[in-house]
């Protein structure tokens, strides 16, 4: 219960921020060439809000609503989620929306989107300049990685350093790098790994499945974690047996195994058995055989033992990582805003080129609502991670809002386009009928994403 609330407040915050700060977009250029804002709100609030004022002397009334799924700015004169189609028979008026230039009124459309670039570019150049950029380079990864099956049917093998693909150098091991790495893989011909201390080519088809290579489970490449345990509770199982810090577990259930990794699977099968439900099953999967060699030292023990009815041993892992020097890069308040532009826009790349996968059945299965996007925080408060995410999901609205979809911005700014071309307005009728199409796609979209969310969680 307290993860879930802890990724809930995060993803409930980043909304907040890039919700106010899109629709802050649109009341800027609006105010700025003197249109009329009846209500700005923060999430939408059918039926009631839960806060609202408006100033003395102003247009504008400003409230908060109930339903955290986005927000507005009621803009005089201009068919949009309220429908407001009575003022719509009335003669506009000077302070409408629909009586500036189409090129106010396509600064106005834009700005939401234009607010959420650029908020994205600055998030990640300040994660940069406050944080840095840190990273282990994979050539100083002695261990190398750990590969699935898949992985291994095109000759890679367990402790291979993989050091670029014809598509590019890899050079770096951290998070922000994952995804970039798996694209490459997933379109590369040829990739070079590192194997004792020699330089190996191996061919690959060009044309792997992203969306197959993100769900295999193990995964297609993971960091390798050499099985050597880092401490020992007093009293479990674990001390029991006499496994001490150091020692390295090479044996568990008459399965041998030299990495960490190969013990999360063998526990996961045994976890899948438990899940049956079958009580002598567990009974039976307590009793467990472990063999360990101890530190510095060539004796290997083999040691019966009965785990704790959670099934546990009581013994943590030593993190590879801790064997490995980080390198970070620092920059400077100015340094940072090229590197944070860049990276966005590589980001934002990798984001669109991953669409293409949207249209498959396993990527139309992949889209999510709240729950998929709230389950990419991590489970602990982090700052720069949340900062990162709220950069990225900002990217992600951007784009998503300017697709030229009616009821989105990029709807509007299409019909605008069409004005400029052509020196003529789309009829009022149109555009009504326009933005109710739009917006039942949008909904039918969200209760297809949500539903989707909803089978994740149940199975």
């Amino acid at each position: 219960m307290e993860v879930f609330l802890i990724k809930a407040a995060q993803l409930l915050l980043c909304f907040a921020i890039l919700v106010l700060l899109h629709e802050a977009g649109h009341f800027f250029f609006a105010k700025l060439f003197k249109i009329r804002v009846e209500k700005f709100c923060l999430f939408f609030d059918p039926g009631f809000t839960l806060f609202k004022f408006k100033p003395k002397h102003s247009d504008t009334t400003y409230a908060v609503g109930w339903l955290p799924l986005g927000g507005y700015v009621k803009i005089a004169g201009m068919i949009d989620e309220s429908m407001d189609t009575e003022q719509m028979k009335q003669p506009p008026q000077p302070w409408e929306f629909r009586a500036k230039p189409a090129w106010q009124r396509f600064f106005v459309m834009i700005g939401g989107v234009l607010v959420n670039f650029l908020l994205a570019l600055f998030i990640y150049s300040m994660v940069l300049f406050h944080w840095g950029d840190s990273y282990i380079p994979v050539r100083h990864m002695t261990h190398g990685f750990k590969f699935n099956a898949t992985a291994q049917q095109y000759g890679f093998r367990d402790g291979d350093i993989l050091i670029a693909t014809n598509k590019g150098e890899v050079v770096r091991f951290d998070r922000k790098s994952l995804d970039h790495v798996y694209r490459d893989l997933s379109e590369a011909t040829t990739a070079t790994v590192l194997r004792d201390g020699k330089e190996v080519t191996l061919s690959l088809p060009g044309n792997l499945s992203l969306l197959d290579m993100l769900k295999e489970d193990p995964p297609f490449i993971s960091l390798l974690s050499p099985s050597v345990v880092d401490s020992v509770v007093p009293g479990t199982p674990a001390a029991k047996a006499g496994l001490r810090a150091g020692d390295q577990v090479v044996m568990f259930n008459n399965q041998a195994m030299t990495t960490w990794n190969e013990y999360a699977e063998i526990t996961g099968r045994m976890n899948d058995i438990l899940l049956a439900g079958n009580p002598a099953d567990s009974a039976r999967l307590r009793h467990a055989v472990i063999a360990f060699r101890h530190a510095g030292s060539a004796k290997v023990d083999t040691v019966a033992v009965e785990m704790t009815p959670q099934m546990q041993m009581g013994f943590f892992m030593a993190n590879p990582l801790v064997d490995y020097k980080v390198e970070t890069k620092h920059y400077g308040f100015f340094e940072s805003f090229p590197a944070g532009v860049a990276y966005g826009w590589q980001k934002l790349s990798g984001y669109v080129s991953d669409l293409q996968y949207l249209f498959t059945s396993d990527g139309a299965k992949s889209i999510g609502s709240f729950g998929a996007i709230g389950n990419m925080f991590p489970a602990s408060w982090q700052w720069d991670r949340f900062w990162e995410l709220t950069a990225f999901i900002s990217l992600m609205l951007a784009f998503m809002n300017i697709l030229p979809i009616p009821a989105l911005d990029g709807g509007h700014v299409l019909f605008l386009l069409y004005e400029i071309v052509f020196r003529r307005k789309p009829s009022e009728n149109f555009m009504e009928k326009a933005q109710i199409v739009g917006m039942s796609l949008l909904f039918l979209l969200m209760l297809y994403a949500v539903f989707n969310d909803a089978v994740r969680f149940l199975f």
